[in-house]
């Protein structure tokens, strides 16, 4: 296929008439483009002198294309008209004026009106608005993906889980409460009318989240679908002063957000605490026909840390001042900077409890944590309450405080307990610290624990036992 070629003049103002220095002058003109898309919308490209020489006319022949629009229709967009001619110059409207915002001939950007100004060659602001508005309508695409994932996984998910859920909230505040039905009826209505209460808050949130990014979805695709129609059926001297609308779509679509998981859409686990419930549960548990005694529970002498000395029994922890003289074996078990230990029972099931004597140790912990806890090195990874697979009740300094996660909870105590018991409920994955004689809950805590878990020890003042 051939193509016809048309030849163009060029006129210099300059008093010399030599056509080398005119085409010198030409070349020496340089163009910015500025890089965001606002600034490419509403401004251009600077026509800007490198040279001290008179700006050059640019004019072409009747029928012929001038130099500054030698880019053809294709290469500046999807969608092109015949060009309109200048009302001043009556030469072909090529140019684009940033600062006035219109389009120009080239006699108007070098001595006409828009002498001076922000003006950009019409086929290159074309083509850069054309590139910005295709990488706009990209990353809606992506933002319309991720919110339709949102929708059908996330949201579906939790619809799902939600009645599971409930149900096992019902079923936590009736085991408990028939422990103590008699004395606890009244406390047993109100907790399940706050889980019920709790589950239409969200089920509420959760179609109130499905209507608002279901709406915030259409609006996108519908906003998308606009910037694409006039991406693709605009022609080009109305898409490049078309600027504050497509600029009020974007801004339009950036609006809508993008959308997270958070606590709101999940029944909270708080909604069937109650003081009342817990003691007199533990009460029951504890001290009922069935109580839930771990008569076999010992020390586990592979983990016990050479800091401490374990009675022959294995029911007894000794902290030691002066490391001994020859240390124990080593063992992938054992614990060799902080002076801790576990117990021998591993529970993942069922209800457990035990009785630790602290006598008048003046600094202990007592708890639990995930076999997979660190044994090896001074870092907090293997300190217990210091991170996320151990919780204890820690007595030191005459203070008592529940650590986990390096975070402590103060516990107020009305008097110094010699015995502290602890009960594991894996079934409502709860665990609750007591003093034994009067069964008052001295702290308790409701967590999912993913793996099954030990009794876990540390003393760093007299002894500690293990009682049956």
């Amino acid at each position: 296929m051939t193509e016809d070629f048309e030849t163009c003049d060029l006129t210099c103002s300059s008093p010399s008439g030599d056509p080398e220095e005119t085409l010198k002058t030409v070349k020496s003109w340089s163009m910015e483009c500025e890089q965001p898309i606002f600034s490419v919308l509403g401004g251009g490209m600077k026509l800007q002198k490198t040279v001290d020489a008179p700006r050059p006319t640019i004019s072409g022949s009747p029928g012929k294309t001038s130099l500054a629009a030698a880019t053809s229709d294709t290469e500046s967009g999807i969608y092109s008209v015949e060009s309109e001619l200048c009302v001043d110059h009556e030469s072909e409207l090529d140019w684009f004026c940033g600062t006035e915002q219109k389009l120009i001939c080239s006699h108007c950007a070098t001595v006409g009106s828009c002498q001076g100004h922000t003006v950009t060659p019409l086929a290159t602001r074309v083509t850069i608005v054309r590139n910005k508005l295709v990488d706009v309508c990209e990353k809606m695409q992506l933002q319309a993906l991720r919110i339709e994932r949102f929708i059908e996984q996330t949201l579906g998910a939790k619809e799902q889980k939600l009645q599971a859920a409930a149900s096992r909230a019902r079923e936590q505040v009736l085991a408990q409460v028939s422990a103590a039905r008699e004395a606890l009826e009244e406390e047993e209505q109100r907790l399940l009318e706050e889980v019920q209460r709790e589950e239409e808050r969200v089920e509420q949130c959760l179609l109130t989240q499905r209507a608002h990014w279901g709406q915030a979805l259409t609006n996108l695709s519908q906003t998308r679908s606009r910037l694409v129609h006039t991406l693709t059926h605009t022609p080009d001297a109305q898409l490049v002063t078309s600027v504050q609308e497509i600029a009020e779509r974007v801004e339009e679509a950036e609006g809508v957000g993008e959308p997270c998981d958070t606590d709101q859409l999940s029944l909270n686990p708080s909604c069937t605490e109650s003081k009342l419930l817990r003691g007199l549960w533990a009460t029951a548990v504890l001290l009922g026909p069935n109580a839930y005694g771990s008569s076999c529970l010992k020390f586990d002498e592979r983990t016990v840390s050479p800091l401490l000395s374990l009675s022959d029994d294995f029911c007894t922890l000794t902290f030691l001042h002066k490391k001994p003289r020859q240390s124990p074996p080593y063992d992938p078990a054992r614990f060799d900077s902080w002076p801790n230990a576990l117990g021998s029972l591993s529970m993942s099931s069922g209800t457990h409890s035990w009785v630790v004597d602290v006598g008048q140790s003046g600094a202990f912990k007592v708890g639990v944590c995930y076999a997979s806890l660190e044994r090896k090195g001074s870092g907090n990874e293997a300190r217990l309450g210091h991170n996320s697979q151990s919780w204890v009740l820690s007595h030191y300094d005459g203070d008592y405080s529940f650590c986990h996660a390096g975070k402590k909870v103060p516990l107020q105590v009305a008097r110094r307990p010699e015995r502290v018991g602890l009960l594991l409920d894996w079934p409502s994955q709860t665990l609750l610290f007591y003093e034994p004689h009067s069964c008052a809950v001295l702290y308790s805590v409701s967590q999912n624990f993913s793996a099954p878990l030990l009794p876990a020890f540390a003393v760093t003042d007299r002894s500690i036992t293990i009682l049956h």
